[in-house]
């Protein structure tokens, strides 16, 4: 039996994720800002354990409230618990000088601390757990190559393949210790996508290039991303590389 936690479930690969997870008859968490009634209603016909919570990542109460709920769960009952850290934020696509500071700040906060924030409250609430724990933060290639326009959500995804290989390292040293990876899932056809179109060319160079991705047909769809992210989870040697490439890996 297996437990899971997902962030960023309302769609696109989140969605997909979410779906697949419920397929499996886990009982699962999901963490978005907004409830989705198709997932509610997919959890009734598979007769899973789905619960949502409506809230934003950076809420700062997320944190105590996880690691809550995780202690009132019977740990017994399970014997894989699994973190999926999977909500992102873009912004403005531009020079940094460009950018709001709330909405600068918000990209570091939803890519970068509250991962970190979740993750801490996932493995304090777990460590006395006998399950296999599995935690998966959803990096980007854009974490390991600069793009001109993307500064804030480069050196976040950046610091997230850090913080992943800095975790992976600290339990490695504890018994039953949770295996990390910061896992880029290659380029998926979401609003992120539709959205990153639609930026300013000015401040994007690269726009034809991802304009070029919907047009060739490079775009991975939700489904297939969220299959292949699952089938990298199952592998008996998960967390032998603690930043991976679907694409690769």
């Amino acid at each position: 039996m297996q437990l899971a936690v997902l962030t960023g479930a309302s769609r696109g690969l989140g969605f997909a994720v979410a779906e697949q997870l419920l397929d499996r008859q886990s009982t699962l968490l999901t963490i978005s800002r907004h409830r989705n009634d198709a997932l509610a209603e997919y959890a009734v016909r598979k007769a899973a354990k789905l619960e949502q919570w409506a809230l934003d990542v950076a809420a700062p109460d997320l944190g105590p409230r996880l690691e809550t709920w995780l202690r009132q769960q019977n740990a017994d009952a399970f014997d894989r618990a699994i973190l999926i850290n999977n909500a992102g934020s873009m912004g403005r696509v531009g020079p940094i000088d460009q950018m709001e500071p709330a909405t600068l700040s918000a990209v570091m906060r939803v890519n970068l601390e509250a991962p970190a924030l979740i993750c801490a409250a996932f493995l304090r609430a777990t460590r006395p757990w006998r399950a296999e724990r599995r935690v998966v933060n959803i990096s980007s290639g854009a974490g390991r190559v600069a793009i001109t326009g993307w500064a804030a959500y480069c050196a976040a995804k950046a610091g997230l393949d850090q913080l992943s290989r800095v975790m992976a390292l600290d339990e490695a040293r504890l018994p039953n210790p949770a295996r990390i990876v910061a896992l880029a899932p290659g380029i998926i056809d979401t609003e992120m996508q539709t959205e990153l179109r639609a930026s300013d060319p000015s401040g994007f160079p690269d726009l034809r290039r991802f304009e070029e991705f919907k047009a060739t047909g490079q775009l991975t769809p939700p489904k297939q991303a969220a299959a292949r992210l699952l089938a990298l989870l199952d592998r008996a040697n998960f967390g032998a590389q603690s930043v991976a490439d679907v694409r690769t890996d």
